[in-house]
């Protein structure tokens, strides 16, 4: 396990206290229409942390070629009908690049800076001249307003328990996840980030801000910092 993480329940655990079997009861969401507005038609997509590959799916159906990374061989063995990928994010050097790198499920917050500079050195490292970098941050509220709970239409309801000073400006969460016949936790570490922070942490790995896609500006396109305007524009931007 990573420091800080962990987790319960049956099935398999990974090493940031993820439950596969829990990630692969989860509907698909809004992800991917997300993903779709913000990019060019059948891009080549370099997906960072694809778990189970619960996003994978839908973009495939979209025409979008993917290449699907994770550290986790058992996440890896749920991801049908693409190039995968079993390492490490931090890592991972391809030798190529990709039309769009993908860093989703909030993995920018890690609390471990090292680790943010690594993950965004990859992402930089894997895009190519004119791509773009799709980011998903944590809301506004991530870290404050603990104890919350929501009830998924499909029927498991998600619960933040706690959320502890860790030390240095980093966090720990406890999170259930309910269903009706099994109940899974994960502790993990993060760190908050103002838009101010993020984006130094984008200039850092030489990224910046093309584009914050979404009104809560969790979803975040960012480009080589050197490069002009990104291709494809978000709807109703």
């Amino acid at each position: 396990m990573r420091p800080g993480h962990h987790g319960t329940g049956p099935g398999e655990i990974t090493p940031d206290g993820c439950a596969v079997e829990f990630y692969a009861r989860l509907p698909v969401g809004k992800e991917p229409d997300i993903i779709a507005a913000a990019v060019p038609a059948r891009a080549r997509i370099l997906e960072l942390g694809c778990g189970v590959g619960r996003v994978t799916r839908p973009l495939l159906e979209r025409g979008f070629t993917v290449t699907a990374v994770d550290e986790s061989p058992h996440m890896l063995d749920r991801v049908h009908g693409v190039r995968k990928v079993c390492s490490p994010i931090e890592n991972l050097d391809l030798g190529e690049t990709f039309d769009v790198v993908m860093l989703a499920s909030f993995l920018v917050h890690t609390g471990d800076s090292e680790l943010r500079r690594a993950l965004l050195r990859t992402c930089a490292r894997h895009l190519a001249p004119d791509g773009c970098v799709l980011i998903q941050r944590e809301g506004e509220n991530f870290h404050t307003e603990v104890p919350r709970e929501r009830t998924d239409p499909s029927g498991f309801t998600t619960r933040v328990a706690s959320v502890e000073p860790a030390g240095d400006g980093v966090n720990s969460f406890r999170v259930e996840y309910e269903f009706p016949d099994v109940t899974w936790t994960q502790t993990f570490r993060s760190r908050p980030l103002t838009t101010e922070q993020f984006e130094a942490a984008l200039a850092e790995a030489g990224l910046k801000v093309d584009a914050y896609l979404t009104e809560d500006r969790i979803w975040v396109r960012a480009v080589h910092a050197d490069q002009g305007p990104s291709r494809s524009t978000p709807a109703g931007a």
